[in-house]
């Protein structure tokens, strides 16, 4: 057995789905598609991708002696727990952030990975997604998976929900053996996507993307899409869920163990705590990229989709958050009610130091946000 696939073989041992080895070369079609959609600033908020177009195009910028690279990947496609009780567990989550922080998860796992190619005698480093690689294109010349119209890797064998990681080394390697595209004539992610973020090239527009607003966006979230986010708290899985390739096939990887507190995760602390409490909770999260107030902004327009009235005491908690963007969307949310309560609380929103607030209050008050 060669090194190739002694280290292969050693990956998938140490609980990685699937792996297979591709060369290090990125086409010049790849990269000129990645700065076709910066150019169109479909990246939206995300302006340090602009940074990393040169070391996308070359990975010896980040692994001079790259040769070849193991591309390796996840499932994530976790059956779903039962829930906790007690508190305020409404709201959706996409099912990367049910575990621990994928990074600090599988970098003591390739740690482990680059003991075994050192001990081999190989050179090499791992890269999660942090890395400025495009780790989906590598994936395709591995033969993982193809880029379906999600603009997401799918393999045959593990559906759409999967995460990547790279092994990047100094073994030889000439060959690649590319995935062919299995979406044939199917357009469900296309179809079933709440904001129409899916372009016709296979890209995702972060600009009306509900995932990029309830991850990565900082401030308020545009009004326009607020009907459209549903019960979506962190993350959308919806172009994934509905692929066929994800109902049909699919394990459940061992790395990535879902925690139902995360699954299900009780709202309230969000309103009620501080930004330092939830650092100390969620700092092992993929919630804390979102911070305190990026998820308490989210909870709130849940809310408001919902229009629960058992919910208004939290939203009266929320109305009076230290963070702007908090009592925005709190505002926003009491609009979607016809309650006397939530009318109380619009009148005393008019009265915020901030003019977002008051803005909103006041087109609340107004009952543009209520449902029709």
């Amino acid at each position: 057995m060669n090194q190739l696939e002694s280290l292969r073989l050693a990956a998938l041992d140490l609980g990685f789905d699937a792996a297979a080895w591709v060369t290090p070369k990125v086409p010049t079609q790849e990269i000129q598609g990645f700065e076709t959609w910066l150019e169109n600033g479909q990246q939206a908020g995300m302006d340090y991708l602009e940074r990393s177009v040169a070391r996308r195009a070359d990975v010896r910028t980040t692994f001079a002696p790259t040769k070849s690279a193991l591309v390796l990947m996840v499932s994530h496609n976790h059956p779903i727990p039962e829930k906790p009780s007690g508190g305020t567990r409404v709201g959706r989550v996409a099912r990367y952030a049910w575990s621990k922080d994928y990074h600090s998860t599988l970098k003591p796992v390739l740690q482990q990975l680059e003991q075994v190619a050192l001990s081999m005698g190989i050179k090499a480093k791992a890269c999660i997604d942090h890395a400025p690689i495009l780790e989906r294109g590598f994936a395709v010349r591995a033969g993982l998976g193809w880029v379906g119209r999600s603009s997401q890797i799918i393999s045959t064998e593990l559906g759409a929900l999967t995460t990547l990681a790279v092994l990047l080394t100094d073994l030889e390697l000439e060959t690649e053996n590319p995935h062919p595209d299995r979406c044939g004539k199917c357009t469900a992610c296309v179809t079933d996507c709440p904001t129409d973020a899916i372009m016709t090239n296979r890209t995702i527009d972060s600009r009306v993307c509900i995932a990029y607003y309830t991850v990565e966006h900082r401030g308020a979230v545009p009004l326009e899409l607020r009907r459209k986010f549903g019960q979506h708290l962190f993350g959308c899985d919806d172009c994934l869920d509905v692929c066929p390739w994800t109902k049909h096939t699919g394990r459940f990887s061992n790395l990535l163990e879902p925690i139902p507190a995360l699954v299900f995760p009780d709202l309230e602390p969000w309103f009620l705590q501080s930004g330092t409490w939830f650092e100390k909770h969620f700092a092992q999260t993929a919630f804390s990229r979102a911070r305190r107030k990026g998820m308490a902004r989210n909870a709130a327009i849940v809310l408001g989709n919902l229009a629960d009235e058992q919910h208004l005491w939290l939203l009266k908690q929320s109305i009076t958050d230290v963070g702007w963007e908090v009592r925005e969307a709190s505002a926003w949310a009491l609009g979607c009610f016809e309650h006397h309560k939530a009318q109380k609380l619009l009148e005393t929103a008019l009265q915020d130091p901030d003019p977002r607030v008051q803005s909103t209050a006041a087109r609340a008050l107004a009952g543009e946000f209520r449902a029709t």
